[in-house]
């Protein structure tokens, strides 16, 4: 465990790493980068997973083979594909004539077309789809994830990006047609290797499938596994689905989320591994809509399922598909949005090689050393391109104790009997989290999830400022019975999502004022100070930002036995990053509210950190769970999702503590 010392040390190499940065900021509105001591160290030995594997590298294209428009479809087929009926999830609306006539096609006969990279073997390999979003309909955007092919597929991966440009361009609510035609597109696929003529013939593990999309097509991968399941698409009960696959992994790129509701409602997505990652300066899709799918992602009891987000800082929409690049708001982009602080398209590009090669190899292949990067990022963090990220990882064995949004009273938790108290605290409420939304009445500002916000001040107010009084605290309180029924042991993790706010209130009242009445210092405001930026260059004035946030983390057993341990220790705490999308400060106040988004990171703290502090703790008859604010004098963060998880070894081979 590191010692204070250490962290103050740490924290001196930060705060010149921030002073460094900021230096080079000029104009913009940017958030000193931590990753010198964030992304210090290497914990996962080896290579990379973006580092290209032993097989050759193979490459052809399926399709109609009469494409009027793609001649990567028509003249150069390896093998042709029948077309599919998409009619009835598929609606043209005013612009069918215009759209068939260049196509030459209708959504009656939609092609199936593809692009594949695929390892020069023996097999079987498992398959992976990727699918675009919206974008000009003839600046075709499939090839635009040919790193991710070349990459997998070196790795024994197969990999197919899909085309579906001819439903892209000004169509609304079409993102059920595009998670339909990548079912359609695996149904296609097992018929490739079930056929002794087709070159797949016997190459492809079926019971190894993922699905990935970008922008709408990261939302359509969920409609994909939840359709996967169903016997008739919702919204026509007459078109009957017939599929069933063995889809164990979903990746989600910079998704949309709500274009399309069957019934009015938000899509489930249910037991499937799920990553979703976003970049902070998107300027397409800019709220971080995948961390309400994130929360829809569910998973049976037991098992070894789990979902990740990963939130990158600088990175923006289009430079995840080398097509796209840095045009999210089109050709005008350069003029529009502000492009200089995005981080390279090649690290952008890497950092998605990293995860996906990760998850894939996770997911599909069984493979355990990958799992301690989605615990925890900076066991990877001489791989990660020097920026930024949030990261949140939840586990299938997850017990959730305290959620915030099953009622409306702050003193219980998530089950019966849980019961919250908290001493000192100068905010505590429970609130609706909220995304970084344009400022239209028809953009939900919602991440459809509530959290907990708790503010503190230990510092009594008065004219001695050194003056403190007990730590702050909110105590989670587990009915006895519940550590013992869950089953709880050492191998047991304490598991939540947090955030600090650039709030600070206000010194505590004095419990012991002087004689006379008053506080003894009617100059300090017991008030909230509110937001500060954390980095504001436009003013011309120097600005350091708050302070950073560090609190404790406490377990405490039925007879009394309490343990600590230091947060930091087990990933950065950060406030909201500061974001500037448009090149004019006046434009971006017009189009939106707030610049930052609210992305909680993860915690995994193992009860055996609390037994080397206090080894008679019995976890068996764990009786409370406590954030302790004593670390910092003052703070505020938003914590959600307190409970308990039983993750495997292989989660805990590569460590940083």
């Amino acid at each position: 465990m590191k010692g204070r010392a250490t962290r103050i040390a740490r924290a001196g190499v930060l705060g010149a790493a921030l002073a460094s940065f900021g230096c080079a900021t000029g104009s913009l509105d940017v958030t000193p980068s931590d990753h010198a001591t964030v992304l210090a160290d290497q914990a996962i030995e080896g290579e990379s997973p973006a580092t290209p594997g032993p097989y050759s590298v193979g490459y052809l294209t399926y399709g109609s083979g009469t494409d009027k428009n793609r001649a990567a479809y028509r003249d150069s087929v390896a093998f042709r594909t029948d077309s599919v009926d998409a009619s009835k999830l598929v609606n043209l609306g005013e612009s069918a004539e215009e759209r068939n006539d260049y196509w030459d096609f209708t959504p009656e006969g939609f092609p199936l077309n593809a692009r594949v990279w695929y390892p020069e073997g023996e097999g079987p390999f498992p398959l992976a789809l990727v699918v675009h979003g919206n974008h000009n309909p003839q600046d075709f955007s499939d090839p635009g994830y040919d790193y991710l092919g070349e990459l997998l597929a070196s790795r024994g991966i197969i990999l197919a990006s899909i085309d579906m440009n001819f439903i892209n361009g000004g169509i609304r609510q079409e993102n059920d047609g595009r998670g339909w035609l990548l079912l359609k597109h695996l149904q296609a696929w097992r018929g490739f290797n079930e056929d002794a003529d087709n070159p797949f013939h016997g190459m492809v593990d079926m019971s190894r499938l993922a699905v990935m999309g970008h922008s709408r097509g990261g939302e359509a991968v969920g409609h994909a596994a939840a359709f996967n399941r169903l016997d008739r698409y919702p919204d026509d009960a007459s078109l009957e689905f017939d599929f069933g696959f063995d889809i164990r992994a979903v990746v989600a790129i910079a998704p949309v989320d709500g274009q399309y509701l069957p019934t009015g409602r938000k899509v489930p997505v249910e037991d499937v591994d799920y990553l979703v990652f976003h970049g902070s300066h998107d300027g397409d899709v800019t709220s971080f809509h995948g961390l309400r799918q994130f929360d829809r992602v569910t998973f049976p009891e037991g098992g070894d399922r789990f979902k990740a987000s990963v939130y990158m800082y600088r990175a923006n929409h289009g430079q995840w598909n080398s097509v796209w690049n840095s045009f999210d708001n089109g050709p005008r982009s350069p003029r529009i949005l502000d492009l200089r602080y995005l981080v390279p398209p090649e690290d952008q590009r890497r950092m998605a090689e990293i995860y996906i090669t990760a998850f894939l190899e996770t997911s599909l292949k069984g493979e355990e050393r990958w799992k301690p990067l989605f615990r925890d990022h900076r066991v990877a963090g001489q791989w990660l391109p020097e920026t930024m990220y949030v990261t949140r990882m939840q586990h299938a064995s997850f017990k959730r104790v305290a959620g915030f949004e099953e009622d409306i009273d702050v003193t219980t938790g998530s089950l019966d009997g849980v019961s919250i108290r908290g001493d000192s605290l100068a905010t505590w409420s429970e609130e609706t989290l909220a995304l970084r939304s344009r400022n239209r009445a028809s953009t939900s500002a919602s991440q459809e999830n509530q959290a907990v916000r708790l503010g503190w001040n230990n510092r009594i107010a008065g004219p001695d400022t050194t003056r403190m009084g007990p730590p702050a605290r909110y105590r989670v309180e587990l009915p006895l019975p519940l550590a013992s029924a869950w089953g709880v042991r050492t191998g047991h993790s304490v598991s939540f999502g947090l955030t600090a706010t650039p709030n600070m209130p206000g010194p505590r009242d004095d419990p012991d004022p002087p004689s006379g009445g008053g506080t003894g210092d009617e100059g300090d405001s017991h008030e909230s100070e509110g937001p500060r930026r954390s980095s504001d260059s436009r003013s011309g004035e120097e600005d350091d930002g708050p302070p950073p946030i560090d609190l404790s983390v406490e377990v405490e057993d039925a007879g009394g036995r309490r343990a600590r341990v230091t947060l930091s220790d087990y990933g950065p705490i950060r406030r909201p990053m500061d974001i500037t999308i448009w090149r004019r400060g006046d434009q971006e106040d017009e189009a939106f509210a707030d610049r930052s988004e609210v992305v909680l990171q993860g915690y995994e703290i193992p009860l055996s950190d609390f037994l080397e502090q206090e080894p008679d703790l019995d976890p068996t008859r764990l009786r409370a769970i406590s954030l302790v604010f004593d670390q910092v004098p003052a703070g505020e963060v938003l914590v959600d999702d307190l409970g308990l998880s039983k993750l495997g070894d292989g989660w805990w081979e590569s460590r940083l503590r």
